[in-house]
Parts: structure tokens; C-alpha cells; sequence
């Protein structure tokens, strides 16, 4: 999700709300302590460099049950770290306190903030030798054509 699309939301809710992957809600007592841009430069295991740019937010929970985020006030915060990061219409990544700090993708159910699952990849697959994936194929489904190969049928 961007923040054009963040933003947008905000401006129809009455209250923020963070729903996590497994379904349970960040308590509704949170803050967004930060939203920043997050540049990244690095190289790749293929030998290519590479740079990322994200916006930030960061999800803290107090024992602080008396200030509630709202979405204007969000939506301030927001517009500012713009102004003064010259921060495009980046896409966002969430940190929140679970076990330990994780990253999140953000997506939108027309209620809530989604926290979604993200994962590592290999971004040189062609290069450092990750075989790619073979079709998947169901042997119940081939006719006996084309499983014409036999023992003593010279195709093996």
C-alpha cells in the first residue's frame, strides 16, 4: 500500500485500526511512533547493486490508554514527514513489536489496516544458480500417449 492510498483512508475512518496476519488486532491503544523513509543500498548475491526507498511507520503499544490515535492526527503526521523528508508516494513497511521486531506489508479490508505477511527472496536467481521451479504435473492425467516410455521401449 502507498501512502496516496493511506492517506485516502484516513479521510472516511473514525478510528485506526491494525489488524495482524493471524487475525487478532494491535491493541487499540497504539501509537505510530515514527514515519520515516527508509533508503536501502546493497548488492545482491548475484553481484548487483540495488537500491530501495519505503515510508516507515512504526507501531508502538503503551500502557498509555487514555490517547487514542486518531486519523486526522495520523493523517497530519503523515502529511508532514512528506514535507520535510521530500518523501514521494512511497510504498509502506510496518514495524511492530511481536516477539521481536517485524516487518509487514500494509493493505486495507475497507475496515481495518491489514498487517501482511512479507518474506525474503533471492533477487539473482538467474545468477547464483537457484534452479527454477518445474511445472507440476498430475500423472492421473496423462493419457496412456503420452506415458508411452517402457522398460524395453528404447526412450529411457
Amino acid at each position: 500500500m502507498k501512502l496516496s492510498e493511506v492517506k485516502q483512508q484516513l479521510l472516511s475512518l473514525e478510528t485506526i485500526g491494525f489488524k495482524l496476519p493471524d487475525g487478532s488486532m494491535v491493541a487499540g491503544h497504539f501509537h505510530v511512533t515514527e514515519v520515516g523513509k527508509i533508503n536501502k543500498h546493497f548488492i545482491d548475491c548475484g553481484g548487483t547493486v540495488r537500491k530501495e526507498e519505503k515510508a516507515n511507520f512504526q507501531l508502538w503499544e503503551a500502557n498509555d490508554y487514555d490517547h487514542r490515535l486518531h486519523p486526522e492526527k495520523l493523517l497530519k503526521i503523515i502529511e508532514l514527514s512528506e514535507k520535510v523528508l521530500d518523501m514521494s508516494d512511497l510504498e509502506i513497511e510496518v514495524e511492530y513489536q511481536g516477539s521481536t521486531i517485524g516487518k509487514y506489508g500494509l493493505d486495507f479490508d475497507g475496515e481495518n489496516f491489514l498487517l501482511t505477511t512479507t518474506l525474503t527472496d533471492c533477487l539473482a536467481k538467474d545468477n547464483c544458480g537457484i534452479p527454477a521451479s518445474k511445472p507440476k504435473v498430475d500423472l492421473s492425467e496423462l493419457t496412456k500417449e503420452e506415458t508411452c516410455c517402457t522398460p524395453d521401449g528404447g526412450c529411457c
